[in-house]
C-alpha cells in the first residue's frame, strides 16, 4: 500500500514537472520568434512578458524539484511507531500520507490524502502513536494505524 502512495506522488510530480518544462520550451521558442519578427516598444513589451512567465515557471520548477527531494527522503525513512515524514496514517476522520502535498490518492480499497509535513493536519499528527488522539478543525480524532 505504501509503495502505491509513493508511486502516486512520484507520478504527480513528474506530470507537473513535464508540463512546466514543456511550457518553458514553448516560451523559449516564442521568445526566439519574437526576436525575429518584432521591433520597437511592442517588441520590448512582448519580450518582457515572456521573460516574466519564464521566471515564474522556473520558480515553480524549482519548487517541484524540492518536493522530489522531500519525497525521496520520505521513501528512505524507516517505519516508525510514531507519525513522521513518510508515514501512512489511518485515523477516525481520514487517511493521510505524510510526504508531499499531492492531494487525494485512491487505491482499490481506500482513499488517502497526500500532505506535506508543514500542513496543519500533519502538525497535529506528528510524533503521535496508534490509539492517541489528535485535534484538527476543532474535532477530536483517533489514530487507528501507522505504517
Amino acid at each position: 500500500m505504501k509503495e502505491q502512495l509513493f508511486t502516486a506522488c512520484k507520478d504527480y510530480l513528474e506530470e507537473r514537472i513535464n508540463r512546466i518544462q514543456s511550457s518553458l520550451e514553448d516560451l523559449n521558442e516564442a521568445l526566439q520568434n519574437e526576436t525575429k519578427s518584432s521591433a520597437g516598444d511592442k517588441y520590448e513589451t512582448s519580450r518582457e512578458m515572456i521573460n516574466t512567465e519564464v521566471n515564474k515557471l522556473s520558480v515553480q520548477l524549482q519548487q517541484f524539484k524540492k518536493l522530489q527531494a522531500t519525497l525521496e527522503m520520505a521513501r528512505i525513512r524507516k517505519d516508525s511507531t510514531t507519525v513522521q515524514l513518510g508515514s501512512a496514517v489511518k485515523t477516525s476522520a481520514a487517511n493521510y500520507f505524510l510526504a508531499i502535498p499531492a492531494g487525494e490518492i485512491n487505491s482499490e480499497k481506500e482513499k488517502f490524502y497526500a500532505i506535506g509535513v508543514n500542513s496543519p493536519v500533519a502538525q497535529a499528527l506528528m510524533g503521535k502513536a496508534v490509539s492517541e488522539n489528535f485535534s484538527f478543525n476543532g474535532k477530536e480524532n483517533e489514530i487507528l494505524d501507522i505504517f
